[in-house]
């Protein structure tokens, strides 16, 4: 079977942060939920496992609900890449 190509950059990194902090997904949805964003245990599920993307007011509370800057949801290197490309001049035509 064809592996697909992820839906999000940061599922990776949130399971890893909510597991390390010895969170399930419940906790980490009802304190998401907490903080005013509407998100269910199977959501976090399919961002965790890049099936689903995942819109900047999820992304700013799971950080912040995870005491973490948004860049660090981010795997290394992804925002270093894109500060490269927005920074690199190209020649006039």
């Amino acid at each position: 079977m064809e592996q697909s190509t992820p839906s999000n950059l940061v599922g990776h990194n949130i399971r890893k942060l909510r597991v390390a902090r010895e969170w399930t997904q419940e906790i980490l949805a009802a304190r998401c939920n907490l903080g005013g964003c509407d998100i269910t245990r199977g959501t976090l599920a399919k961002i965790e496992a890049e099936i689903r993307g995942i819109n900047d007011r999820e992304l700013i509370t799971i950080a912040s609900v995870l005491g973490v800057a948004v860049e660090e949801l981010f795997p290394k290197g992804v925002l270093d890449r894109l500060r490269y490309r927005k920074n690199k001049t190209f020649p006039d035509d």
